[in-house]
């Protein structure tokens, strides 16, 4: 048998007649006997491990209370998503020395003398501001209206000027309690340039470094005064599961499709590709579901990826794909199937997470484009074809509710776990049926068989011999035909292991 018969064969109905008619007692009692034959073998104590693993409990959501929320609004430049990293103790937000690198809202959790917060970082606030300016503006408007405080953030070193004015009147208007905090005093000696900051009428301001922390702390203090214990304004928390991120290149329709499934803007949308810098974590209800959507940057070609904040965006992006749980690769229909498409599934599966194709822009396809399509699927995504897939139009919303379906078939096949007797009892008469060649004048046998873990499904075969890379595909496949598996990468793995020598 080559390998390539290891994959070509479909497989035999009565070959899962015969399964299914096993009892319950009789699977068991083969996966007693297989386990006593492998205690005749060398084992180390990772075996033992891998052997006493139990089954996951998978959590059911858990309620949480509406943290309160602090936004950090001010104009840009002045250092805002350098005070949330600081903030936060670590470099989440994306900060390069030039203005308008942040455009969304992003929401963090962060904490201060045991008291736990959203934290809101927002893009630079402008007046008269055009084209995506206007966008990031609005967004920042928003975030002080979903806000239970604000920290306004001034530049103390250039002053007051007439668009932190402006800003003043917008805050007042939002009649939210607000913390005067004047940036970029980085020693005493320059302390006395926040005191100009009392012309702007919002009381005391804070002087501090968001570079080099000075005067945070008393900012912080201030800012727990007049934050309350529970929000009024955030919804109530779902804590839990069923994580999604949306992944692909730039401009496929990421965020259009967050702000269609939250029912506003949420997120900035515009024709200029890579608009999104962060990932912004959303949550949403689709088909009477909770879900927590991640937008994500786009992920460019690696020779866009050499520096600035397209690069530490991307870095960004990889950490919000190992925080989900499932990944929606959106692509583009009106657009080939390209490498960096494939580079991006490519780059899920490495992680281990869940997949769903999610094909975007299906109202603005042709007929003849749709021609190719088809041609693209069939030999570029081949080895995704377990993947469910669906059409879809972020912009108008077309067909979004085919995603719920696909993403709950997607996280059941990356939680199921198949009983150690049920999985021996396949891989005896799979081996049966179609034994492994002989290599070297000899066979290898499979001693026993045991899911190691779920998330992905990851299964470990104890063996005689070194199993051909054909062969463990061959399994993979008919674990897939036999149980589903559908939207989640698996991995067979094997431990070759020889007899103990008898003394």
């Amino acid at each position: 048998m080559s390998e390539e018969d290891f994959v070509a064969d479909p497989i035999d109905p009565a070959f899962l007649q015969r399964l299914s008619e096993l009892s319950t007692e009789e699977e068991l009692a083969r996966e007693r006997a297989l386990r006593v034959g492998l205690e005749e073998y060398e084992l180390d104590d990772e075996d033992f491990d891998v052997l006493a693993a139990l089954d996951e409990a998978t959590d059911g959501p858990i309620y949480l209370p509406a943290l309160p929320v602090l936004a950090i609004v001010g104009r840009p430049n002045v250092g805002k998503s350098a005070l949330v990293n600081r903030i936060l103790g670590r470099r989440e937000a994306v900060v390069e020395d030039k203005p308008g690198v942040t455009r969304d809202r992003i929401s963090y959790k962060a904490e201060w003398n045991e008291r736990k917060f959203t934290l809101v970082d927002t893009g630079g606030w402008e007046p008269d501001a055009k084209g995506i300016d206007l966008s990031v503006a609005v967004q920042a408007e928003i975030a002080v209206e979903l806000a239970d405080a604000v920290l306004f953030v001034v530049d103390a070193t250039v002053g007051a000027t007439s668009t932190d004015e402006r800003v003043v009147k917008m805050l007042r208007a939002s009649k939210k309690p607000v913390i005067l905090v004047g940036n970029k005093i980085d020693d005493a000696r320059q302390e006395p340039e926040a005191a100009g900051l009392w012309s702007l009428g919002l009381g005391e301001p804070y002087p501090v470094s968001a570079v080099h922390g000075r005067g945070v702390a008393d900012m912080l203090d201030a800012a727990m005064k007049v934050l309350p214990k529970i929000s009024n304004v955030a919804k109530q928390e779902v804590g839990g599961p069923r994580r999604v991120a949306l992944i692909g290149r730039p401009n496929v329709g990421k965020s259009s499709l967050l702000n269609k499934a939250v029912g506003s803007e949420r997120a900035v949308v515009n024709e200029l590709a890579g608009t999104t810098r962060d990932p912004i974590d959303e949550q949403v209800e689709i088909g009477g579901k909770v879900w927590r959507f991640v937008d994500t940057a786009g992920i460019r070609r690696r020779k866009h990826l050499a520096q600035g904040a397209d690069f530490y965006a991307s870095l960004r992006t990889a950490a919000a794909l190992e925080r989900a749980e499932v990944a929606t690769v959106l692509l583009d229909v009106t657009q080939p199937v390209s490498e960096a498409d494939i580079r991006i599934i490519d780059m899920v599966l490495e992680s281990g997470r869940a997949l769903v194709l999610a094909f975007n822009k299906w109202d603005l396809l042709e007929d003849e484009r749709r021609r190719y399509l088809e041609r693209e699927i069939e030999q570029d995504l081949a080895h995704v074809d377990w993947a469910p897939r669906v059409n879809i139009s972020a912009k108008t919303g077309r067909h979004l509710e085919k995603l719920v379906p696909a993403l709950e078939v997607a996280l059941d096949s990356w939680d199921q776990r198949i009983p150690t007797g049920k999985l021996n009892a396949f891989i005896s008469e799979l081996v049966a049926e179609n034994p492994h060649p002989v290599r070297g004048g000899k066979q290898p046998r499979i001693l026993f068989a045991t899911q190691a873990s779920s998330r992905p499904p990851k299964f470990v075969l104890f063996t005689t011999g070194f199993l051909d890379p054909g062969y463990r595909r061959f399994i993979a496949r008919r674990l897939r035909e036999t149980y589903g598996f559908e939207g989640t990468p698996i991995e067979v793995s094997m431990r070759v292991r020889e007899k103990r020598k008898r003394t």
